[in-house]
């Protein structure tokens, strides 16, 4: 018995590490939201309100250089979705070399990027929340664009 709970841990143990900077062949899709932190409401992060028609981008590295760009718009509700192909000029993409991060804030009012949960500064894909044959998908943290009050999240 003892040994069999140790192989499955063992078996568990290599599979998530095999999932870890993986993809498969299919594509790599990245989903997140960009939300406003208004202070001069006394916000919350949790209280924070969606801004539609902010932009994100998806940079991906191989050999120090960029090897893939895009960008996305948010939706009404503040949603984003960027997707590459796990192979990009024949060669295989490693997620762990790619980063999201802000770009644009369609709201004036709210439009200085902060570092929560690495907005401003980018963030590196790690751990996906789904893995299959045909997709990877990362699901981030949300970004937050803050108002000139919000002092000391930029």
């Amino acid at each position: 018995m003892a040994s069999l709970i140790v192989a499955s841990f063992l078996l568990l143990a290599y599979m998530i590490m095999n999932v870890v900077g993986e993809s498969y062949d299919g594509v790599i899709n990245v989903e997140g939201r960009v939300r406003c932190l208004d202070c001069t409401q006394g916000q919350r992060l949790i209280d924070s309100k969606p801004i539609q028609g902010s932009r994100v981008s998806l940079t991906c590295y191989g050999r120090s250089q960029a090897v893939y760009y895009s960008t996305d718009k948010t939706d009404e509700t503040g949603i984003y979705q960027l997707t590459v192909s796990s192979y990009i000029n024949g060669k295989k993409l490693n997620p762990r070399d790619c980063f999201v991060r802000l770009v644009y804030s369609a709201d004036p009012a709210c439009s200085i990027a902060t570092v929560v949960n690495g907005g401003s500064t980018g963030v590196r894909l790690d751990v996906p929340t789904t893995v299959n044959a045909n997709i990877t998908k990362y699901r981030l943290h949300s970004f937050f664009y803050a108002t000139p009050s919000c002092n000391g999240f930029a």
